[in-house]
């Protein structure tokens, strides 16, 4: 029961975050989720420019902006965009697993060798949905609005579950499978030593023999 409480504060907590990284011109910055099937991710993200007169970040001109790459498990393109300098980019996972979100300048022409600052906010799940839009649209009481949330958050548990137990399938066919490559393997040092063997003592006995020492 202790292992579950854990496991449920520690998913709560990473599947919301916010971060920010500086970026130059060529540089390229990627990062890994690893999201259940069908699950719903948010990003949010807002670009600054540094300024050297300040010493400081200010906000981006217009023509800044970023190029987006997001790709599943299986390395397909779920998405590839460029946006603006400040945006909301949602899709939705098809595949269980770790997806790959990249993101990059969509130009170097003004960079002078200056840097960006980029702010980024990743919400996966029961986190990405605004509540008060869905209260707004589908006109829903307080307690309505909290029983829906807790269903979106039992069905994310859930999901989440799945996506453990996906998991540790596949781990322990990895497991099965490098046991047999080892005990194959260990086979066929086996055998090669007992056929140098044989070969040896052959070797050894016609050399004995041409020598007429047997």
């Amino acid at each position: 029961m202790l292992q579950k409480a854990v496991f449920l504060i520690f998913f709560i907590i990473a599947s919301c975050h916010g971060l920010y990284f500086h970026i130059g011109e060529t540089e390229r910055k990627c990062f890994i989720e690893e999201i259940p099937d069908e699950t719903t991710v948010i990003v949010n993200y807002k670009v600054e420019l540094y300024d050297p007169r300040s010493g400081g970040f200010m906000p981006s001109s217009p023509g800044i902006g970023m190029h987006v790459e997001v790709k599943d498990p299986d390395d397909k393109m779920v998405l590839s965009r460029v946006y603006s300098a400040e945006g909301r980019i949602s899709f939705t996972s098809h595949t269980p697993g770790e997806h790959v979100i990249c993101m990059y300048s969509n130009s170097t022409a003004w960079f002078s060798g200056s840097q960006l600052r980029v702010h980024l906010d990743i919400q996966v799940g029961e986190h990405a949905i605004d509540y008060a839009n869905v209260a707004q649209k589908e006109k829903l009481t307080e307690l309505q609005l909290r029983i829906r949330q807790l269903l979106d958050q039992v069905d994310q548990i859930t999901k989440e579950q799945n996506y453990q137990r996906y998991r540790e399938e596949r781990f322990r066919q990895t497991s099965e499978s490098t046991n047999k490559r080892v005990l194959y393997w260990s086979l066929a040092q086996t055998a090669v030593l007992l056929v140098m063997g044989l070969w040896q003592m052959k070797h050894l006995k016609s050399f004995f023999e041409a020598k007429k020492l047997v």
